[in-house]
Parts: structure tokens; C-alpha cells; sequence
């Protein structure tokens, strides 16, 4: 049930709410929580898109989720959905307002995957690599482990992906030999 349109309207109104009531980092700090929440437990995310469960037992599900952990504005403005049954489309919500917010407060996010765990040494040089190439944004740093890359690194940000990883170089030699690249250079 994926409506980008209708998330992107749903978090603009948010957004404005938020600045309206001076809540608007308290309120993004709600939204990437609960981005994360549906991100790592797709039973959450499985129980607000059920077309079998009432409107009313979702309602206690997401109070007991939330449970004083959000900001009032977040809970009414969750508890609006449940009412309005756009529960459904709540993760994409979240998506959208933290897009929404950080391109409001020019916060670009960086993301890093990498064959093994960065330490906090690498992270600090890494943010500094990035803010010395942009000197005038602000950056969130996301780090994922993909083993896949046995090396190296994958950057992504702002549109664009820098692919440092061994798995690319290997790929790369791969489609040569496929391709026999070589072969009528011998002859």
C-alpha cells in the first residue's frame, strides 16, 4: 500500500504543526524513532497494514509501542491516522517527514557500507573527508555492514554512490573475461 503522495502530504502538515508549535526537532526525533521501529520489526509493520485487525485493537497496539516514548503532537498526530485508517501508510510517513526535515534544515544524510564494522576513528575521518568536500552542509552518517563487499567501501549520498568494494573490482574482472576483452589483442 505504498502512496508516496499521500505520505508526503501527511508529513508536510506535520511539519507545519511542528514549526507552528516550535516542536519541530522534538517531533523528528519521534518520526526517526519510529522510522527505526519499522524498519527492524516488520510484525509492527505487518500489524498496521492487516486489513483484519479492527482500527481500535491497532490503536492499543501502537499506544503500547509508543508508550510515552513520543511527543504528545506524535501521539495525536498517530492517533489521527488510526481514526482517519491511514495507519497503513505510517512508515512511509515517517520517511517522508524525516526527508521533509532534513532537506527544511539542510541535513544531508551520507550512508556507508562496509565489509566489516567501522570503528568511531574511521567514522570521525570519514565525516571529516565529507564536510571537507561540502564545507557548508551537515551531514548524518548511517553505517551498514554488508559482508558481501569483502572490502572496501559503498558511499552514498545526495544522489550519488562512490563504489570502493572488492565485490565491484571482482565484478568488473569477471565481465572482462565474460566479455574475452583480451582475446584479440593476442592474435
Amino acid at each position: 500500500m505504498n502512496n508516496p503522495r499521500l505520505a508526503t502530504r501527511y508529513a508536510k502538515s506535520l511539519i507545519d504543526l511542528a514549526t507552528e508549535l516550535n516542536q519541530l526537532d522534538a517531533i523528528s526525533t519521534d518520526m526517526k524513532w519510529l522510522h527505526k521501529i519499522c524498519k527492524t520489526n516488520p510484525d509492527f509493520v505487518a500489524v498496521l497494514r492487516s486489513p483484519i485487525i479492527k482500527a481500535d485493537k491497532k490503536e492499543k497496539i501502537i499506544q503500547a509501542v509508543i508508550n510515552d516514548r513520543v511527543n504528545q503532537t506524535t501521539a495525536s498526530f498517530i492517533h489521527l491516522l488510526v481514526k482517519k485508517g491511514r495507519e497503513i501508510s505510517l512508515p512511509e510517513i515517517a520517511n517522508a517527514y524525516i526527508t521533509q526535515f532534513n532537506t527544511l534544515q539542510n541535513i544531508y544524510q551520507v550512508k556507508i557500507s562496509t565489509a566489516i564494522p567501522v570503528t568511531d576513528e574511521m567514522r570521525d575521518v570519514i565525516v571529516e573527508k565529507v564536510k571537507t568536500a561540502s564545507p557548508d552542509k551537515r551531514f548524518e552518517l548511517e553505517t551498514v555492514v554488508n559482508e558481501d563487499l569483502i572490502g572496501g567501501f559503498v558511499l552514498e549520498t545526495d544522489g550519488k554512490l562512490v563504489d570502493a568494494s572488492i565485490l565491484r573490482d571482482l565484478n568488473d574482472i569477471k565481465k572482462q573475461f565474460l566479455n574475452n576483452d583480451y582475446i584479440h589483442k593476442i592474435r
